[in-house]
């Protein structure tokens, strides 16, 4: 089976069952199915060839879903495009992976280089400069789109995980990625057609991972009016959510929208996090505010959903609140030394991952898919270990990443941007732990000699280039940068330096 055929299955067995509601609209799996259609045999039209490429830049709305699953029934491959990225950046992916086809809200055509893309259609409202998904699905409605055999090992999705020196990096996820992240979360939550999910992290990201699961049991898509706490609360008590997805971020937000105080969900199940690690003491301030329903999630874009899982049962143990928990069902998972030997229980060394789960490689890039793929195994750059009961905990990175609000900003980006200022000789971009964001992006920074600039204006700077999300939230100033004996910057130095001095400025 192809990922989208989880979804029509439902739709045969749920035709009446709601399936997406947001936006003034309430879409039953019949309805959804049909637009679905139409919409897949638009994109056939516009190009016939399978596996081409559809690029989908627009916010969570019900025509997003309905275009990123006609992409997939389509027999096309999705690249998700944020909106809240820079203009520069989604240009580089959209010439990186070269879709066909574009599909837009209007507010971000016009910041898109759409140059070299065959067929563009606006989504949404205001698209009358342009033709509209909205106009092509009428164009085709009642109407079926043609299979297709592309392999299970040939890609569902690009997904972007970040680049250095501004080449995009781009997942190649295959479809039976996708179906192995079908079966993971379904086993792992036990969804059913009784669960109602409440769409608040970006579609672009998670939230992407469990679109399926859901419809392919017969559950409920909600989208809130906006993603301000107040509406995402009031979403929780009136809309009968079952199940969410977000970052620790987000959730934080939710309990200081709470006061603190616990709230009556009497329906809802899995309030799952990932992307970014939560703290113990933030783990029980959770929990009370939402009750015993916490779970986490392990993954990568490069082995999506679900390489561990931790439980709402499994939390009720606090023994386990710094673990990520028991590998999933169809996972395959070990720990492994630098020499490449399997590790036994209670080892550290670095989380490997093979099997279905995993990636087919990076787009365009096979010295580094050879680098992370070895002899089968993909090596995640994450350091932990197992314990006696399968628990899975995680100790470092290995590779320099910072995951921020649940975002990845790798170093080497901003470092990139920051370096190109006239008045910096070099620069050093890391993470230091943060109670809001999980860990903020931080930059040292030593000037060139004479010259003069503020941290505002590097950030300003910064900002213009990269987009809010990887902009340092505070910028150092150093004369000499520490450096190791061979004349490399040392960051462990610098992170440090500076933990201590953020711990010293924060009140008693």
């Amino acid at each position: 089976m192809y990922p989208i055929d989880f979804f029509y299955r439902a739709a045969r067995m749920y035709p009446q069952r709601e399936a997406l509601a947001g936006g003034g609209q309430v879409l039953t799996y019949a309805a959804l199915a049909a637009r679905v259609d139409a919409a897949a045999c638009a994109l056939q039209q516009l190009d016939a060839e399978p596996g081409s490429r559809v690029g989908i830049c627009a916010g969570n709305t019900v025509d997003h879903v309905v275009a990123l699953l006609a992409v997939l029934a389509a027999g096309k491959v999705w690249v998700p495009l944020n909106w809240r990225n820079p203009a520069a950046e989604l240009n580089r992916i959209i010439a990186f992976t070269e879709p066909t086809i574009v599909v837009a809200e209007p507010a971000h055509l016009g910041t898109l280089d759409l140059a070299g893309v065959k067929a563009v259609l606006a989504l949404g409202e205001g698209g009358e400069a342009r033709a509209t998904l909205q106009a092509a699905e009428a164009a085709h409605a009642g109407q079926r789109p043609r299979p297709h055999d592309r392999s299970r090992d040939e890609a569902q999705a690009i997904k972007f995980t970040g680049g250095s020196t501004g080449v995009p990096k781009g997942v190649m996820q295959p479809y039976r990625a996708w179906v192995a992240t079908l079966v993971n979360q379904i086993q792992a939550f036990g969804f059913g057609a009784d669960d109602r999910y409440l769409i608040s992290a970006p579609v672009t990201h998670g939230t992407s991972t469990y679109l399926l699961p859901i419809l392919a049991q017969g559950g409920c898509h909600v989208l809130p009016a906006s993603n301000k706490p107040a509406e995402l609360l009031r979403s929780f008590r009136e809309d009968g959510i079952t199940t969410t997805f977000m970052p620790p971020t987000l959730l934080y937000m939710l309990v200081a929208e709470a006061h603190g105080e616990r709230l009556r969900l009497p329906r809802l199940r899995h309030l799952i996090y990932g992307g970014a690690p939560m703290p113990p003491e933030k783990i029980r301030v959770v929990r009370e505010c939402f009750g015993p329903v916490l779970e986490t999630t392990y993954g990568q874009t490069e082995a999506p959903q679900v390489v561990s899982v931790m439980r709402a049962e499994d939390f009720a143990d606090e023994a386990n609140w710094r673990s990520v928990g028991r590998q999933g069902l169809v996972t395959d998972m070990a720990i492994m030394s630098p020499e490449g030997a399997l590790l036994p229980t209670g080892e550290a060394g670095e989380i490997v991952v093979r099997g279905d789960l995993i990636m087919n490689g990076y787009w365009k890039m096979p010295e580094k898919t050879a680098e992370t793929i070895v002899d089968g195994w993909l090596h995640t750059g994450d350091r932990g270990y197992v314990d006696e009961r399968g628990y899975l905990f995680l100790k470092d990175r290995l590779r320099e990443v910072v995951i921020t609000g649940g975002f990845n900003v790798y170093p080497i980006d901003v470092e990139s941007v920051l370096d190109q200022h006239p008045a910096v000789h070099e620069s050093a971009v890391f993470g230091i732990e943060d109670d809001k964001w999980g860990e903020a992006v931080h930059a040292a920074v030593q000037l060139k000699p004479g010259a003069q600039v503020s941290a505002q204006e590097l950030i300003a700077f910064a900002k213009e280039h990269l987009g809010s999300v990887k902009t340092p939230k505070a910028v150092h100033f150093y004369a000499d940068l520490p450096r190791s004996v061979a004349g490399k910057v040392h960051k462990v130095t610098l992170k440090a330096d500076i933990t201590r001095l953020v711990r010293q400025e924060q009140p008693a």
